[in-house]
């Protein structure tokens, strides 16, 4: 958590792939505490003289955890979440874990006396929505035809939705509980699992990778240590300035440049020499069609879950980028990592995976 003197404030942290930048950049910062379902002890070892970082293993869905681990905070970063698209994850589970869970925050604040809250939303909750249509350098106010059918999008915006109605609310002891929410716009970076993914499945492809979403589509993505730096700046400010960040949005965004995803994950994969294979968009939407079929109708014997269903190709081949200095003026955020930083630690990362595997 992190621990603010003089006043003592932890944070419930766990953005993965991203270093722990908050205890470079914040002075008055004494303890972090992270709870994760699945730990990583070796966290711990990034505790200094003036840092404590203690891991706790725990589950979000566990409100007495959630309590117990939250009592004496006054600020929580509440990033926990079930991301998935892809049907592998019950529905149930996913509420379980992005709806119920976030009520046991926002009730162990209220229980505890926590007066700032910060969550980790999804730009998915406004979009791509499943229809095409597109996202133009959009910002918090930009109206658009928001329409959900995955359990994940849908779960994050019910979230979203009940952290800002929190806004405002009394807590023990009289005090007001703040919330504000950050929206990150595809995040990508050291451990990225979608990039693995899209390595491991041209490697099993044989080397081949099939390529046919429109060559104009741009979506705005965010590398993780930004995420992590913007989620301190809005910690830090909703404590000072509670009256302006309480309730509010904003995108989570850097300097990253707007492509399609597979050509943003190709910029990394190059040295792999995949070869790229262009197919009609439709012939994607056919596979899609039989891709979606097939889970429903396999559904009682195993889980049949691809990478492409109609909802990935949907987002994949919309356009959806972000420009706005919302939070730039709300509480001063510019980017920690620029592009050539955030695309060298990526590439480092991704220059440990198997070289063998390259086709010939």
């Amino acid at each position: 958590m992190i621990n603010w003197d003089p006043v003592r404030t932890y944070a419930l942290l766990s953005l993965r792939g991203a270093d722990l930048v908050l205890l470079e950049k914040e002075d008055r910062l004494m303890e972090i505490r992270l709870l994760d379902k699945h730990t990583d002890p070796s966290l711990q070892d990034h505790s200094t003289e003036r840092v404590k970082v203690v891991v706790i293993q725990g589950d979000i869905t566990d409100y007495p955890t959630v309590l117990e681990v939250s009592r004496g905070a006054d600020l929580v970063i509440h990033t926990a979440s079930l991301v998935d698209v892809w049907h592998r994850v019950p529905e149930k589970t996913i509420y379980a874990v992005n709806v119920q869970g976030t009520v046991n925050m926002i009730d162990a604040c209220v229980e505890n006396g926590v007066q700032y809250l910060v969550y980790t939303s999804s730009m998915e909750v406004v979009g791509p929505n499943i229809k095409g249509d597109p996202f133009i350098r959009g910002d918090e106010d930009t109206v658009y035809n928001v329409s959900h059918e995955m359990p994940y999008p849908k779960s994050k915006a019910e979230a979203e939705k009940l952290v800002l109605e929190a806004n405002g609310r009394t807590v023990n002891g009289g005090a007001i509980l703040y919330t504000c929410s950050l929206r990150p716009t595809g995040i990508y970076g050291e451990h990225h699992q979608l990039m693995r993914d899209f390595y491991n499945t041209a490697v099993r492809a044989g080397g081949y990778v099939i390529r046919g979403v429109p060559r104009t589509t741009e979506h705005g993505r965010v590398y993780a240590g930004n995420v992590a730096w913007m989620h301190l700046l809005a910690a830090r400010s909703l404590r000072e300035n509670p009256h302006r960040l309480g309730g509010e949005v904003y995108f989570c965004y850097d300097d990253s440049p707007y492509k399609s995803y597979e050509d943003f994950n190709m910029q990394f994969l190059s040295q792999f020499n995949f070869r790229q294979v262009r197919v009609p968009f439709w012939l994607l939407w056919v596979i899609a069609s039989v891709n979606d079929l097939l889970h429903l109708v396999l559904k009682p014997v195993c889980n049949f879950t691809p990478l492409l269903n109609r909802y990935t190709l949907a987002v994949a081949s919309t356009s959806f980028t972000v420009r706005s200095d919302k939070a730039q003026r709300h509480f001063q955020y510019r980017p920690l990592y620029d592009w050539d930083q955030a695309k060298a630690r990526t590439q480092s990362w991704v220059n440990t995976f198997p070289q063998s595997s390259k086709p010939s």
